[in-house]
């Protein structure tokens, strides 16, 4: 069984939640885990499920997703694969930008016309998550399903930020509904398994992976063509007139990165002795852009749970439950504690290390003290620097730094001056 499938990758809209993190990129070219960018999630699952033939539909501060995912993913001369970007544009039957998964799908579908495939598959760029689609793939022909959707079970208290099914015994959805709200999504409630229901997790949620036969979602899109969202509308009008909707249940880790607290604990939890989401799995390898940088370098630093990205040059007194990304430079005495460091685009010479232009190196500098933090790249620390995250700060905005759900954001190619107390200091 081999079956024909395209694979459409969803870049995403502003990403306001994400912000300040998306204020020069779009949220699938946030770096993640030190060395990658979110959109390497999705296409590195793609690969490793044998699909190699992938479009990333882009719109919103695009310009470095589109880089990495060019620079980023090549097959050679012999291969059907591809992973092409298909940025938002003006067509005569539309001059909009897209207004939403299922208009940026129908509005891409254009692209397709010289392929040959009998499934869609659609993809979130801005998930973490490892997962097989043959078996979805498997589990849809199985079903003889129109479409399929990917689930998993949530609580009660994160099911207000899904789309909620009810699904029969043979796990076709009887019911749906996009984001339930107070008391109404104690009626969503469904039986799940013994190992859910003791974590509270009694709701199934959509992923927002969508496996389609093409015939059918063509035939969706005619018969709605003002829907611009599958969650609101085209799923529910899929339901309603008899198409064959059913539920793929996953039982692995996934997160979707919608906030700055979800994106913070999705990384620190790659520090785990044993993550869920393992990053050193030869059956499902995360790919990314290569880099020709040099190993890092550690010099009388205590190191616990913690990830080092190539290219660092490392003097701190201590990194402790911590990833630091790549390029990154950390002065002497300096200790850094449960936060996140992108590290840097570029090196820069010994003349401006020594003599700084910008007030201080990228980098942090000596005797600094960081802890519930997420440096973006470029950053520029000066010595004796206390930046402290917590949760009974309230959130705000400086020029410099963003303070969300008590983590303090300190923005791209910002530069805090030697002597600064940022937070819980």
């Amino acid at each position: 069984m081999n079956p024909s499938i395209i694979s459409l990758i969803l870049g995403g809209g502003v990403g306001s939640r994400l912000y300040p993190l998306t204020s020069q990129r779009s949220k699938p070219a946030v770096p993640i885990a030190g060395k990658y960018r979110l959109i390497d999630i999705p296409i590195s699952n793609c690969l490793n499920s044998g699909l190699k033939r992938m479009f990333v539909l882009t719109q919103f501060n695009s310009a470095s997703l589109n880089s990495h995912v060019k620079n980023t993913y090549h097959f050679d001369l012999f291969s059907r694969g591809f992973v092409d970007v298909l940025a938002a544009e003006q067509t005569h039957q539309s001059g909009d930008w897209f207004q939403g998964t299922a208009d940026a799908v129908r509005q891409s579908m254009h692209h397709l016309v010289n392929h040959e495939y009998d499934y869609v598959l659609v993809l979130s760029g801005d998930q973490l998550y490892q997962m097989d689609f043959k078996k979805l793939a498997e589990a849809h022909l199985a079903q003889k399903a129109d479409l399929t959707i990917a689930t998993i079970p949530v609580t009660e208290r994160d099911a207000s930020g899904f789309g909620i099914m009810k699904v029969d015994q043979d796990q076709f959805v009887e019911r749906f509904v996009e984001k339930p709200k107070g008391p109404e999504v104690k009626n969503w409630a469904s039986p799940v398994a013994e190992e859910y229901a003791a974590k509270g997790k009694h709701y199934l949620a959509s992923m927002g992976i969508y496996l389609f036969s093409r015939k059918v979602m063509e035939k969706l899109f005619t018969d709605n063509d003002k829907a611009v969202d599958f969650g609101k509308e085209i799923i529910p009008s899929a339901i309603e007139n008899g198409y064959r909707v059913a539920s793929y249940a996953f039982d692995h880790y996934w997160t979707d990165i919608g906030t700055i607290r979800s994106f913070f604990e999705a990384n620190i939890a790659l520090t785990d002795p044993i993550p869920e989401f393992n990053l050193f799995d030869n059956r499902a390898n995360v790919f990314t852009h290569p880099r020709l940088l040099a190993p890092s370098k550690v010099y009388g630093t205590f190191l616990n749970r913690a990830l080092l990205a190539e290219g660092c040059i490392i003097h701190a007194k201590k990194v402790d439950r911590a990833i630091i990304g790549i390029r990154s430079r950390i002065g002497e005495g300096s200790e850094i504690t449960n936060s996140i460091m992108m590290g840097a685009d570029y090196y820069e010479d010994i003349e401006d290390i020594t003599n700084p232009k910008h007030g201080a190196p990228i980098g942090i500098g000596n005797n600094c003290d960081i802890e519930n933090t997420i440096i973006d790249k470029n950053v520029r620390i000066g010595n004796n620097v206390t930046i402290r995250g917590s949760v009974i700060l309230e959130d705000g905005e400086t020029d410099t730094y963003v303070i969300r759900d008590g983590i303090i954001v300190l923005k791209k190619g910002s530069y805090i001056p030697s002597g600064t107390q940022i937070g819980d200091v």
